[in-house]
């Protein structure tokens, strides 16, 4: 009877948002705010980089993600209870629809490749000693990357903001408006046709 009771108290527990006191002192000195843009311009960076596959429409992109969520801030109600209450997933909110601007407004395709988005990531120490299996690692990688380039933009999303921004499906389901459900879905989908489209190893 005990632990059913702590069971159901540990279930009504509200988890904590990290951003509340720096979301807090940003709203009483706008000056504040600059921890908040450390901490995440680097994430929404790549979302942008990601989405848009343009250096320089993701700085453009980023930096209206900034500037929109620092005029926006006073109107944000931090719900821990709610996947979309969040300063963070809220902040990715406000890049997709910078991002959904920037290609309504698009006059040309882009024709930049994923590959200004993703760089090789260095070997692990027992890797770089041994250049074959460097190589090998970064053929595979780039396997991977193709795979990922070719899935509806939806799977890609998905994984990027799992994979890449480390985000759970509740959180990818607010930034996408989707349940979460719908997200693992997704996730499942994307993952098989990489793993379909993968070169088979020896």
């Amino acid at each position: 009877m005990l632990r059913r009771d702590e069971e159901r108290a540990s279930a009504r527990l509200v988890p904590y948002d990290t951003d509340g006191p720096a979301v807090a002192a940003a709203r009483r000195d706008a000056r504040r705010f600059e921890t908040l843009y450390r901490k995440y311009v680097a994430q929404v960076y790549s979302f942008a980089l990601y989405e848009l596959r343009d250096p320089h429409l993701a700085e453009d992109v980023t930096a209206r993600t900034f500037m929109n969520a620092l005029a926006g801030l006073p109107r944000f109600r931090e719900r821990p209870d709610r996947p979309a209450g969040s300063f963070r997933v809220w902040l990715f909110q406000i890049c997709r629809n910078a991002i959904a601007n920037e290609r309504r407004d698009a006059r040309r395709h882009r024709t930049t490749t994923i590959d200004a988005a993703l760089a090789t990531p260095a070997p692990a120490p027992d890797q770089a000693s041994d250049p074959a299996a460097a190589a090998v690692m970064r053929d595979e990688l780039s396997a991977a990357w193709q795979q990922i380039e070719a899935l509806p933009a939806d799977r890609r999303r998905a994984l990027v903001l799992r994979f890449v921004l480390e985000m759970n499906s509740r959180e990818i389901g607010a930034v996408m408006g989707k349940t979460e459900g719908a997200v693992r879905v997704l996730l499942h989908r994307a993952l098989r046709s990489v793993a379909r489209g993968m070169p088979e190893r020896d």
